[in-house]
């Protein structure tokens, strides 16, 4: 396994901050360790080694659909996510969450 970049490092480090339960977004992670690319912190996520330590499947869409898994955009990991997720309480209605107060902000 390759050794994770500085980037991938400040990504999951922000990621085990998400509280089991809660969900936050793509844009809300990049803003969140000074990145503005959302897709360079979906990149991260997806080579993420460290689940369900670093726990990635916390990150939904800014739409708040579920969004990715795994490198997928739908099919058996997707499906994965949501199962994680419903385990924790977080769910979905008509492809959006549920509830968006669930929505983790970072402070700090």
């Amino acid at each position: 396994m390759k050794s994770p970049t500085a980037f991938q490092k400040k990504v999951y480090a922000a990621v085990r901050r998400i509280p089991r339960g809660r969900v936050t977004t793509y844009r809300l992670l990049a803003e969140c360790i000074g990145c503005r690319s959302c897709r360079a912190v979906g990149q991260a996520l997806r080579r993420n080694p460290f689940a369900p330590a670093v726990p990635c499947h916390r990150v939904i869409a800014s739409d708040l659909r579920i969004g990715g898994f795994s490198g997928k955009r739908s099919g058996r990991e997707v499906v994965r996510k949501r199962k994680l997720l419903e385990s924790e309480g977080v769910r979905f209605r008509a492809g959006r969450l549920r509830e968006p107060s669930r929505v983790f902000r970072f402070t700090g």
